[in-house]
C-alpha cells in the first residue's frame, strides 16, 4: 500500500488519478431457435446475467416466500410453533459453544508445553537431540544408503561453510510472509521488527467470564520499542440475537482492544513525517510544514478502531474491523497451532491442492455436459 505525498498529489493531474479501465463486455448473439436448455446454459455462464440473479436473491433474502403466503392459517400457525421450536435449537446451539470453549480452554492448557517447546527451540533456548531430529520426508522413501550418506556429506559441507545459526531466524516473520492475508499487512520496514518476535501465544478467557481469547506476540529486546510482549484481546458473544434468532451460527467476535506500543524514539513505523509546502495568499511567500501523518504498517494491528457503545460504525471501520476479525481467528485456529507448517509452506501446499481438487471436478462436470450435449439428438453444435 502505497503512499502518496501531499505536494505529489497536488501536482498530479486529476485525470491522472481516475483512471478508470473500461472493459468491453462481449455480446453473445442467440439464435431465435435454438432450443431452451442450450440458451439456459449460456445464459448462466454470462456473468452480467448472473450478478442480475444475484441481486434479484438477495433482495429476496429474509422476505416470505409466495407458497408461505398461500398456505392456510391453521398451517401458517403450526409453521410459527416450528420456529418457536428452531430459536430453542439456537440457544442450546449457542451453550453448545460455549462448552466447546472450555473444551479450547482445556486442550490450550496440554498443547502449551509443545508450544513453549517449539519456543524454545526457535530462539535457541534449547538444542532438539538427533532423536527428536529425525525426520522420514516422503522423497527419502526411495533414495538408496549410498545416496543418502552422500547427500548427508554436501549437507555437512555446506554447513561447515555457513556460520552456524542460532534456533531457527526469522521463524514467525518467514510464517507471515507465506500467508496471504499477513503478509498483505506487512510493509517493507515492518521486517526488521519481526525478526525479533520469538513467539505467538493463545490465552483463552477464565472459566465463568465472559467469552474471549487473546493473542500475545513475545519479542526479544530491540532497538524499536521496549515492551517484551504486544496484546490484541477479542471478545466475543455465543448467544442468538433476539431480533434475528435464525442468524446465529456459532460465536461471534464483538470487539477487540490492542496495547500501547512504547516506540523508541525515531522509530515508530506506523507515523511518518512529510513536507508540505505553502504559499502565502497576500505576500506570495513560500514556507515548507512538517507534518506527521498515519503510516501503513502491521503494527496498526495493535490500534483497532473502537467500537462505540451503540455498536454503530462507519463503513470504513466496520471494514477494518472485520477484516481484523477475520486476521484474529486465523491466527488463532491456523497460525499458532501449525506455525511449522506454515513456516516450511506445507500447510499453504495442502489450502492449494484443495483448491486444485474442487477445480478438476469442475472440469470433470464440465466435460461431462459436453458429452451429454453431443450425445443429445436435439443437439446443433453451431449454436
Amino acid at each position: 500500500m502505497a503512499d502518496i505525498d501531499n505536494k505529489d498529489q497536488a501536482e498530479m493531474d486529476p485525470a491522472d488519478m481516475e483512471d478508470v479501465e473500461e472493459v468491453e463486455e462481449e455480446e453473445t448473439g442467440e439464435d431465435e431457435n435454438s432450443k431452451a436448455r442450450q440458451l439456459t446454459v449460456q445464459m448462466m455462464q454470462n456473468p452480467q446475467i448472473l450478478a442480475a440473479l444475484q441481486e434479484r436473491l438477495d433482495g429476496l433474502n429474509g422476505s416470505p416466500s409466495g407458497y408461505m403466503e398461500s398456505l392456510p392459517k391453521v398451517v401458517k400457525r403450526r409453521v410459527n410453533a416450528l420456529k418457536n421450536l428452531q430459536v430453542k435449537c439456537a440457544h442450546i446451539e449457542a451453550k453448545f459453544y460455549e462448552e466447546v470453549h472450555e473444551l479450547e480452554r482445556k486442550y490450550a492448557a496440554l498443547y502449551q508445553p509443545l508450544f513453549d517447546k517449539r519456543s524454545d527451540i526457535v530462539k535457541a533456548a534449547y538444542e532438539p537431540t538427533d532423536e527428536e531430529c529425525e525426520w522420514k520426508a516422503d522423497e527419502e522413501e526411495e533414495l538408496t544408503d549410498e545416496m543418502k550418506e552422500k547427500a548427508k556429506l554436501e549437507e555437512e559441507k555446506k554447513d561447515e561453510e555457513k556460520e552456524d545459526p542460532k534456533g531457527i531466524p526469522e521463524f514467525w516473520l518467514t510464517v507471515f510472509k507465506n500467508v496471504d492475508l499477513l503478509s498483505d499487512m506487512l510493509q517493507e520496514h515492518d521486517e526488521p521488527i519481526l525478526k525479533h518476535l520469538q513467539d505467538i501465544k493463545v490465552k483463552f478467557s477464565d472459566p465463568g467470564q465472559p467469552m474471549s481469547f487473546t493473542l500475545e506476540f513475545h519479542f526479544e529486546p530491540n532497538d524499536f520499542f521496549t515492551n517484551t510482549v504486544l496484546t490484541k484481546t477479542y471478545k466475543m458473544r455465543s448467544e442468538p440475537d433476539e431480533s434475528d434468532p435464525f442468524s446465529f451460527d456459532g460465536p461471534e467476535i464483538m470487539s477487540c482492544t490492542g496495547c500501547t506500543i512504547d516506540w523508541t524514539k525515531g522509530k515508530n513505523v506506523t507515523l511518518k513525517t512529510i513536507k508540505k509546502k505553502q504559499k502565502h495568499k497576500g505576500r506570495g511567500t513560500v514556507r515548507t510544514v512538517t507534518k506527521t501523518v498515519p503510516n501503513d504498517s502491521f503494527f496498526n494491528f495493535f490500534t483497532p478502531p473502537e467500537v462505540p457503545e451503540n455498536g454503530e460504525l462507519d463503513e470504513d471501520s466496520e471494514a477494518v474491523l472485520a477484516a481484523d476479525f477475520e486476521i484474529g481467528h486465523f491466527i488463532r485456529e491456523r497460525i499458532v497451532p501449525r506455525a511449522v507448517l506454515y513456516f516450511t509452506g506445507e500447510a499453504i501446499e495442502d489450502d492449494d491442492d484443495d483448491y486444485d481438487e474442487e477445480g478438476e471436478e469442475a472440469d470433470d462436470e464440465e466435460g461431462e455436459e459436453e458429452a451429454d450435449e453431443e450425445n443429445d439428438a436435439d443437439y446443433d453444435p453451431k449454436v
